[in-house]
């Protein structure tokens, strides 16, 4: 059962908020609903850092090592045990799509007796495109499928540096098409496609929009992309260069906080992209894309002590530039990841609220 504090919480949150102009752009602030401190972490998010990491490690003898780099490790320490927040039964079915690449595997969700005609959001799930899995976003995504009232279809993609760019993107693209040619059997209505995804999950999820404009295929309607990686090129743009003096912190344990995943990036780089091709691919990174036009509808969530929060509200700027209707939502007192607190940070709930509202609105 969930405690009164948290449900508190995640109710004050729903109206406690400022809206400010940064260059030019407007972004929603949610604050932090217990705390009136400007330049600190949510209490929450420091418990969670002084934790250790629930999840095991792998053994020495399952360890996966590409150039270096101990991948089994990096894996094993992603995600977080969360909570199921749903208020009604939802059902659950594992999925396999026939992709042109092999079988892919996906996950199901669909609230009980659910009538003809929901709308359906695609999930890809976050990792550095390396790790995560299907399991970490289960609460989330069943949570979404109880308060938007749709079908959740989430992919169980490719991951690198077994499989590179282009393969993961591949296989969520093929699933969008898969659920769009299905759309009378999984019992959702065709216009009311929608595609969200965290870090590395929100990267494949624009990259998916993009591809859907450029084949002129225009299946979806929607994407909420939660504190997307959106570059992983050092290229600078006009509306985005990476600088510590975009955060206000009141002591240096944040700064360390967001440092220590900035090197993360250039790793993500090596292990994600071949060495063959250019990273400012817009399908890698779409902040660098020379045309954001026709794009679906979009809301972007970052946290403010993210390292990917600079980089995902900059290309907010661009897509409004682009005259795409976009909302970008910043969380106070947030770090990376914290969708993968479902129901443990009351700020993981609101930003699902906000993404059911959207896909209700459709």
């Amino acid at each position: 059962m969930v405690d009164t504090n948290y449900l508190n919480l995640v109710k004050i949150l729903e109206h406690k908020t400022n809206i400010n102009n940064y260059s030019g752009v407007q972004i929603i602030e949610k604050l932090i609903p217990d705390l009136n401190i400007d330049g600190e972490l949510d209490p929450r998010v420091y418990k969670i850092i002084n934790a250790s990491h629930p999840t095991k490690k792998y053994k020495s003898d399952n360890e996966f090592i590409y150039h270096g780099i101990n991948i089994s490790e990096l894996r094993s320490s992603m995600g977080w045990n969360n909570r199921d927040i749903t208020s009604k039964e939802i059902l659950s079915e594992y999925l396999t799509v026939i992709g042109k690449n092999g079988p892919i595997k996906v996950r199901k969700y669909t609230p009980k007796n659910l009538k003809d005609n929901a709308p359906c959001m695609i999930f890809i799930h976050g990792g550095g495109f390396i790790g995560g899995n299907v399991d970490v976003v289960e609460n989330p995504c069943k949570a979404l499928s109880d308060k938007a009232n749709a079908v959740v279809i989430s992919i169980d993609y490719r991951l690198a540096p077994e499989n590179q760019f282009p393969k993961g993107l591949i296989d969520c693209f093929e699933v969008i098409k898969w659920v769009s040619s299905n759309s009378t059997k999984l019992k959702i209505k065709k216009d009311k496609i929608c595609i969200s995804g965290d870090s590395a999950g929100g990267n494949l999820a624009v990259a998916c929009s993009l591809k859907d404009r450029d084949l002129k295929t225009n299946m979806i309607k929607y994407q909420a992309l939660i504190y997307p990686v959106v570059t992983l090129d050092k290229k600078s743009v006009e509306e985005y260069k990476w600088s510590t003096n975009e955060y206000i912190v009141s002591n240096n344990k944040i700064n360390q906080n967001i440092n220590s995943s900035l090197d993360f990036i250039d790793m993500i780089k090596q292990l994600y992209v071949d060495a063959t091709v250019k990273p400012d691919n817009q399908y890698i990174s779409p902040l660098l894309s020379k045309d954001l036009s026709n794009l679906p509808k979009t809301l972007i969530i970052t946290a403010e002590y993210d390292f990917l929060r600079v980089q995902g509200e900059a290309f907010g700027k661009k897509l409004i530039n682009a005259n795409v209707d976009t909302k970008i939502i910043r969380y106070r007192g947030m770090d990376h990841a914290f969708i993968d607190k479902c129901g443990i940070y009351p700020q993981a709930e609101d930003c699902l609220n906000e993404i059911s509202k959207d896909i209700k609105s459709l």
